[in-house]
Order: structure tokens, then C-alpha cells, then sequence
């Protein structure tokens, strides 16, 4: 009765330490490893497999020193609480100290070595994995693979071939790793031989030939195969999905994602970003919105999709819900949020996403750092800019473009000229945007000769050629300064073609200079190029209207008709309350506060005739009334946000507003004197530059 009482406590016992071992690997496999101590620490008696499955947990919950102190506490330890410890130093990727368990162990066996030549693969030292390898006294399938894997990662492919030659044998994860390196390398010939020569395919197999063809650009061959696959999973799916919207055959890849059984994420997110970048912007977003299962690269996706279309604002909402959601902003999302700032000078969405980027340490990079200035450019705090690129000792040449094109945007051509100057000093090589940036300079601020010699010294000093941008910058330059002729003589001599932007330098530089016989050539040729753009026509219709040439205005007018050509409705923003206001021209009452921003408007009225005001009606429509042509003036979308800055913005801020088109004569007039009566200071982006106004006075001097 004893003995039989002895026997069955036995068992209970064995079996209670089973299923305890089994919990503590079940809780740390879920990442509970709290809950997988209890169970140990509890446990009556502990076998070396109950110490081996905490060790075990805490390495596979990346607490590689908790689980090396248990391991030395330990009072019996076998070879696979060995291996054990080496895995986890390895999973965790602390080689060195792998090594040296490695290195003192009593006894090794083929599952030792192994485990520590995928160490080394793992880490990138495939040399000291080859010497390693080399020295295993006995090798399994896996030890093979493992060091065949090293080689191909390495883009060793040819010594990769010679170790698969002499493997004594050959599985389907050794045949399979064979042919990615093939196709990893483009020779697609021999991948195929391999596959070809399986004995034994599974959907691994299949799906790595045909991801072998689609990222070499033979869709069309990867199709035919992925069609004739004995058995396809959710992996083969996504690979040819991904493959069509990465060769830009987004149609095809719509017409696969519609009949795939399960849409992955990385599908969708592939799906997303092809075709709301062609143009698709809707039906991407309704992929994303009907789509459960998103991550932070589904919603990186779409802000992305927003940013590089255009809209900006649905960009900053979903960015905002993102957050709200519980999804925390990745590196994609903040850069291209930074982007969205920069057009909508959204300055406080700026500086948000900048903290961020503090936050996670990625503002030390010079690309982010380049990004950054930008922003801060395109916001008008070039103070902010200058910081963060002095900050840098070591500057690319990107970021040395960001600060001297931001001079030049500000209308300052004497710093983006010693910027300039400084780079070139220092060996920094200037490429085509550096050159752009600081030719722009001299145009802004009437530095002709500095913009001739610059120009000439393209090719002269660093046997560069210029493209059309140059030439764009130079006929800018000259025609501002009232050189329309050498303008002209310059676009007769290019070595390239001229473009709309080239046409259009000159058309506004008679337009500046009232010259209708160039005017007209240059409206000719732009008119050809671009029959849809309204600039033209609206740049000649005012030349013919000063000059008093009403027949001519009637024509073009008729013209315009008859060609459908409709006129870019002006449109100004800026920001207030942490939301960015959107103005158009008129009398429209969309913004929700229109009352009392047209009584703004009425309030400066009189003090702004008192300081001298008068309104030019050569900037209103020339075939309405001339009361009705100064009434339109004073509802420039310009004025409208200034207006609306004034009611929201504190006293001491500045008043930054963007418009999408270049500033009108009027309004700039205008908006130097409400700087002067109200004492504030207003920053007006126009799409050519910057325009500081302070004290009744422009940063741009009255040329631009």
C-alpha cells in the first residue's frame, strides 16, 4: 500500500512538472514572461527542463542578462542548457559573448555549431561563420543551409554554387535559398534550371521563382507561373501584387488585388500608395478605409498619397486621426507631414513634428535636417532654419542647397551669394540645384553681372551644362532688369529647347516693362506649349488694356472662351487656432467668420487712405466698371487672410500667408501699409518668394 502510494505521488508529481514546464514556455511565447516566473518560482521542484524553459523565456523576451543569471544559478546544467544560452545570445544578437560560452563549453554538439555560425551569418561576419563551419566536426542539413545562406547574403552567389554542389544532401529549403540568390543577382537562367530540376516543389518554392521574375522586370513571365501554381498562399499573392504597382502597371495590379482571397497589408499598403500616386487618390482611399487590419505603413500610405497629390489638409487630418487611433507616427509619415507643413507654412504642425523628430533622435540626420530647413523656409522662420543648419559641422550638399535656395526665396542675394562662396571653399562641389538656387538669388535682387558670372562659370569652372531651369533663372533675371533684348538674344542662342517656364520668365518681364511686341512673341510660343495655362492670356489681356487696345483684349477674351481655358481663382491660407484657413477672391462667404472679416477690411479702409493708399485698378478686370474695379480689389484673397490675421493672430506674432499665385501689385501696396498702421509684421509666400513686410516696407524692395 506504501509502495503503491509512492509510485502514484511519483507520477503526480512528474506530470504537475510537465505541464508547469509547458506553462512557463507557453507564457513567455506570449510575451508574459512575469507570469512565466510565477510558474517557476512556485513549482516544488524544479528539473534542468524547468531552467532551461525560463532561460529559454527570457531570451525569447529580449532580457538576455536576467536569463545568463539564472543560467549561472543553475545546479545541474546539460548540453542543451548550453545551446540554449548561446541561442539566446545569438537571437539577441550579442555574438562576442556567444562565443565565449561557445568557446568553455564541456561538450558540443552539430546543433552547438550550427547555432553559432548562424551567430556570425546573422551579424554579417560571414568570413569568421566560413572558419567556424569549416572546423564542425559533423554538419547537418541545417548547418549547410545556414552557411549557404551566409555566402548568398554576401552576394557570394558562385561560392554559394560550389557549397550547394557539395552538400551531400539537398532540401527543399537549400534549393529554394539557391534560387533567391540567382535571382537576387539577375541570372534568372540558372534560377529557373534549379527550380526546373526539384524533385519535390512546395508554394515557397514556387513563389520565389515567380518573385525571382517579377523583380527583374519579366511580369509577364511571373504571371504565366503564378498562374500555373499547383497551390498559392496569401505570400504568393502579395509578391505579384506588389511586384505589378512596383513596375507602375497599376491596372493589372488592381484587377489581382480584387480577386486575391486574403488582402495582406503589405498588399494593401503596396495598393494604396500605387495608385493614389497615379492619380487614383479616391479609390485609394477607399482601400484604406475599408481595410481592418492596418498598420503604420497603411496609414504612412495614404498621408503620403495626400501629401505628393496635393492635399494637404485631408494629409493633416489623417495624421491627426492616425494619433488618435493609437498609432504612433513613423519616420515616413512625420517626413512627409514636414512636407505638407512646408506648403500650407503650417508652422505649428512644423514645429510638432520636428519635436517628434527630436524625440526619437532622427533629427541628427542630414536628410531630416534637410527637410527641416526647408520647412522652416517655406514657413517664413528663416531664423529657425539658420539654426538648425549651422548646427551641423558636416554639411551635404543637399542641405547646403535648402539654405541658400531659402536665401534666395527671402530675397537675400548677398547671403546666398556668401553661402555660396563658402561651400565652394570648403571643396563642396555645387550641383545643378545649387546653381538654380543662387542664379534665382541674383534675379531677385537685381544682381545681374554676379548672375552672368555665375552662369558663365557652369561650364567653364565645373564643366556643367545648363538646363533649362538656368536659362529660366537668367532670362528671369535679365528681363526683371529691363534687358529684354539680351533676354531674347539669350533664348535665341540656347543648346536647349525653351520651355513654358523660359517663356513665361520673359512674358512677366514685359509684363513688368509694358513690352507688347516681345509680349506678344513670348504669349505665341506659350500658347503652343501650354494652350490650357491661363497665365498668358491674362499677362497679355492686361498688356493690351494698358496700352488701350480693347479690340485686342475682346479677342483673347473670345479666345479664351473658345479654347475652355479657365483663370486660376486666387487663393490664400494661413494658419490660426492650430487649423489653416483657406481665402479665394470675391465677395464668396465660405469662410465661416466672413463677417467680420469684411468689416476688418472696412476698419482699415480709411487709415489706409490716410497713409497714402490708392488703389490700382490696372490689377482688377478691365471690363467692368472702375468703382466695381477698385470694390473687387479690396477682396484679393490676400487681403481677405491678413484681414483674418489681424482678428486671430496675438499681438508680437507674425501674420504668414501663402498664396498660390504671384502677388498682385495692389495688394502688395496695400499690405506694406497695413504692416505700417497696425504695427504688425506680415509674411506674405507667394509663388515666386518671400515678401517681409514691416514699417510700411517690403523685404523684396519692390522687385519681385
Amino acid at each position: 500500500m506504501h509502495r503503491l502510494f509512492f509510485v502514484q505521488c511519483r507520477k503526480y508529481c512528474y506530470t504537475h512538472t510537465i505541464a508547469s514546464n509547458s506553462q512557463i514556455s507557453h507564457f513567455a511565447r506570449l510575451g508574459q514572461i512575469q507570469n512565466a516566473r510565477k510558474v517557476f518560482d512556485e513549482m516544488p521542484n524544479k528539473t534542468v527542463t524547468s531552467w532551461n524553459s525560463i532561460i529559454t523565456g527570457y531570451f525569447q523576451n529580449h532580457q538576455p542578462h536576467e536569463g545568463q543569471r539564472l543560467f549561472y544559478q543553475m545546479s545541474e546544467r546539460n548540453i542543451v542548457s548550453w545551446n540554449g544560452l548561446v541561442s539566446g545570445y545569438v537571437k539577441n544578437g550579442m555574438v562576442k559573448e556567444a562565443r565565449k560560452v561557445f568557446d568553455k563549453m564541456p561538450q558540443r554538439n552539430v546543433i552547438s555549431w550550427t547555432a553559432m555560425v548562424r551567430g556570425y551569418v546573422e551579424e554579417g561576419l560571414v568570413e569568421e561563420a566560413e572558419t567556424l563551419f569549416w572546423q564542425m566536426p559533423e554538419k547537418n542539413v541545417v548547418s549547410w543551409t545556414v552557411m549557404l545562406g551566409g555566402l548568398i547574403q554576401e552576394g557570394r552567389i558562385d561560392e554559394a554554387r560550389r557549397l550547394y554542389d557539395m552538400m551531400p544532401l539537398k532540401d527543399v529549403v537549400a534549393r529554394t535559398n539557391m534560387i533567391c540568390g540567382y535571382c537576387q543577382e539577375g541570372r534568372l537562367d540558372e534560377a529557373r534550371d534549379l527550380f526546373d530540376d526539384m524533385p519535390r516543389k512546395n508554394v515557397v518554392s514556387w513563389t520565389a521563382m515567380v518573385s525571382g521574375y517579377a523583380q527583374n522586370g519579366k511580369l509577364d513571365v511571373a504571371r504565366k507561373l503564378f498562374e500555373v501554381m499547383p497551390e498559392k498562399n496569401e505570400i504568393s499573392w502579395t509578391a505579384i501584387v506588389i511586384s505589378y504597382v512596383q513596375y507602375g502597371r497599376f491596372e493589372e495590379a488592381w484587377k489581382l488585388f480584387e480577386v486575391m482571397p486574403v488582402r495582406t497589408t503589405p498588399a494593401c499598403n503596396a495598393i494604396i500608395l500605387g495608385i493614389g500616386q497615379n492619380g487614383e487618390v479616391a479609390k485609394a482611399r477607399m482601400v484604406f478605409d475599408l481595410f481592418k487590419e492596418k498598420d503604420d505603413a497603411t496609414w504612412s500610405a495614404m498621408i503620403k498619397v495626400y501629401e505628393r497629390k496635393c492635399y494637404e489638409l485631408e494629409a493633416l487630418d489623417l495624421f491627426h486621426r492616425m494619433q488618435v487611433e493609437g498609432f504612433r507616427p513613423n519616420f515616413p509619415s512625420l517626413i512627409s507631414i514636414l512636407s505638407v507643413c512646408a506648403s500650407l507654412a503650417s508652422l505649428d504642425y512644423g514645429r510638432e513634428t520636428h519635436a517628434r523628430l527630436i524625440r526619437t533622435d532622427c533629427d541628427d540626420d542630414v536628410y531630416v535636417s534637410s527637410v527641416l530647413i526647408t520647412m522652416y523656409i517655406k514657413c517664413g522662420d528663416f531664423v529657425k532654419a539658420k539654426l538648425i543648419f549651422d548646427r551641423f559641422s558636416t554639411k551635404d550638399v543637399v542641405m547646403w542647397n535648402s539654405i541658400i535656395t531659402g536665401y534666395a526665396q527671402h530675397g537675400l542675394g548677398d547671403e546666398a551669394l556668401e553661402v555660396f562662396r563658402e561651400m565652394c571653399s570648403l571643396g563642396i562641389t555645387p550641383d545643378e540645384v545649387t546653381f538654380v538656387g543662387v542664379l534665382s538669388a541674383c534675379s531677385y535682387t537685381r544682381k545681374v553681372k554676379e548672375g552672368q558670372d555665375i552662369f558663365e562659370s557652369m561650364n567653364s569652372k565645373y564643366q556643367m551644362e545648363p538646363g533649362t531651369a538656368h536659362y529660366a533663372c537668367m532670362v528671369d533675371m535679365l528681363g526683371r532688369a529691363g534687358w529684354l533684348d539680351e533676354a531674347m538674344d539669350l533664348i535665341n542662342k540656347m543648346t536647349v529647347e525653351a520651355d513654358a517656364i523660359i517663356w513665361g520668365s520673359l512674358m512677366g518681364a514685359c509684363r513688368m516693362h509694358m513690352n507688347l511686341d516681345l509680349a506678344e512673341v513670348a504669349a505665341k510660343k506659350l500658347l503652343q506649349l501650354e494652350p490650357q495655362n491661363s497665365g498668358p492670356y491674362v499677362l497679355l489681356s492686361n498688356i493690351y488694356a494698358t496700352k488701350g487696345k480693347w479690340a485686342d483684349v475682346a479677342s483673347l477674351r473670345k479666345l479664351m472662351q473658345s479654347r475652355e481655358v479657365v483663370k486660376s481663382p486666387g487663393c490664400s491660407w494661413l494658419e490660426a487656432d492650430k487649423k489653416v484657413h483657406m481665402f479665394t477672391g470675391g465677395q464668396s462667404t465660405s469662410h465661416p467668420e466672413h463677417d467680420s472679416i469684411i468689416k476688418m477690411l472696412e476698419k482699415l479702409g480709411p487709415m489706409l487712405r490716410e497713409a497714402g493708399y490708392i488703389p490700382d485698378g490696372s490689377f482688377a478686370l478691365h471690363d467692368v466698371e472702375e468703382e466695381e474695379k477698385l470694390h473687387s480689389l479690396n477682396y484679393h484673397s490676400e487681403k481677405l487672410a491678413v484681414a483674418y490675421g489681424l482678428l486671430k493672430l496675438p499681438e508680437g506674432m507674425p501674420i504668414r500667408v501663402m498664396k498660390n499665385l504671384r502677388v498682385c501689385g495692389d495688394c502688395h501696396s496695400a499690405i506694406k501699409l497695413i504692416a505700417k498702421v497696425t504695427g504688425r509684421e506680415i509674411i506674405l509666400r507667394d509663388a515666386n518668394r518671400f515678401h517681409h513686410f514691416k514699417d510700411g516696407v517690403c523685404s523684396c524692395k519692390d522687385y519681385w
